[in-house]
C-alpha cells in the first residue's frame, strides 16, 4: 500500500494532534483528510508552517490544563446531596446516575461536566456518602462528594400503615 506524509490540522482520534506529521494511505489521505480540510500535504513549506500550528497547540494546552486544576479545585469544595426515594425496608427506588451527578455538578457549580467523565463502576442504589472521581484532563483527576439521602418523611421504612 502507497503512504503519504500530510500534517493534520486539528486533533483526530487514534491518529494525531493538530501539527503532527503522519504516515497515512494515500486513499485516506486523497477522499477524507484532505477534502474535509482536516490535513494538509506535508510540502517544504508547509513543514514550516507547523512550527507555528505547535506553538498553538502548546498554548491551547497549557489553557485546558490550567482550565481543568481549576476545575479540580472548585469540585474538591463542592458538597451535593442528592435524594434517593426508598420503599419499605429501605430498598431503593430506581438508583444514582452518572447523568444524575453530573447534572447537579453543573447546575451547582457552573461547571460544564460530561457524564462521560465521571467514574462510578455502577449506579449508586443506596444511601450514604461517596467520593466519585472526575477525569477533568489527561493529567488531571479531582474527587467529588456525593451524600444519598432519603427524602424528608421517610426514614428506610414507610411510616404510613
Amino acid at each position: 500500500m502507497a503512504t503519504v506524509e500530510v500534517i493534520l490540522k486539528q486533533k483526530i482520534e487514534g491518529l494525531g494532534a493538530e501539527a503532527d506529521v503522519v504516515k497515512v494511505r494515500r486513499g485516506f489521505a486523497r477522499n477524507f483528510l484532505l477534502p474535509q480540510d482536516r490535513a494538509y500535504e506535508a510540502t517544504k513549506a508547509n513543514r514550516r508552517h507547523v512550527n507555528h500550528l505547535k506553538e498553538l497547540r502548546a498554548k491551547r494546552e497549557a489553557e485546558e490544563l490550567a482550565d481543568a486544576e481549576n476545575a479540580a479545585g472548585k469540585l474538591r469544595k463542592l458538597r451535593l446531596s442528592i435524594e434517593l426515594a426508598l420503599g419499605q425496608g429501605g430498598k431503593a427506588f430506581g438508583s444514582v446516575t452518572t447523568a444524575d451527578i453530573a447534572a447537579l455538578i453543573n447546575e451547582k457549580s457552573k461547571l460544564n461536566i460530561d457524564r462521560h467523565q465521571l467514574v462510578l463502576d455502577a449506579p449508586i442504589k443506596t444511601l450514604g456518602s461517596y467520593d466519585i472521581p472526575v477525569k477533568l484532563h489527561p493529567s488531571v483527576e479531582a474527587a467529588v462528594t456525593v451524600r444519598v439521602i432519603a427524602p424528608e418523611g421517610q426514614a428506610g421504612d414507610s411510616e404510613e400503615e
